[in-house]
């Protein structure tokens, strides 16, 4: 990756864990999870509403590092709109990028954003750091009970 590329990414995710986007509690939410990881500490509760099969709106609450956070916000931005079919692929290339699997998000620029990530597979701790969101996001979709867990 150039040097500039990775500026402008370290910035673009520096600024979602400043300010984070859509960290709050969404009270008519039809779908929610909670995810947690014991290595470091991140939490994260997802919140969802879905109709007629899209995801009309997505947010988060909780804590955590830098990588968590920016993950948690990036991803609200990404999968709101999106058809439960859309989303559920997102997830998949979006696991498949952090764990070190070669993907590309061109065919929708939207998705660009989410390369922020692709050099967290470097760091197999952080792996988990920014996967929790979107784990927890596919059990909250999934109806799943309990607690996520990195672990």
């Amino acid at each position: 990756m150039m040097p500039e590329l990775a500026d402008l990414y370290q910035e673009l995710l520096l600024d979602h864990y400043r300010r984070p986007r859509n960290r709050r509690r969404l009270d008519d939410a039809n779908h929610t999870a909670e995810g947690h990881n014991p290595l470091c500490g991140d939490h994260v509760h997802i919140y969802l509403k879905v109709e007629e099969d899209v995801v009309t709106d997505v947010t988060f609450e909780g804590g955590g590092c830098a990588i968590s956070t920016a993950s948690a916000s990036v991803m609200t931005e990404t999968l709101r709109g999106k058809t439960l079919a859309e989303a559920k692929t997102i997830f998949k290339q979006v696991h498949a990028m952090l764990t070190g699997q070669s993907v590309e998000f061109r065919e929708d620029p939207h998705l660009r954003k989410l390369e922020v990530f692709s050099g967290v597979c470097r760091y197999p701790a952080r792996v988990k750091c920014a996967t929790l969101a979107w784990h927890t996001f596919e059990a909250a979709l999934d109806e799943k009970r309990g607690t996520v867990t990195t672990e």
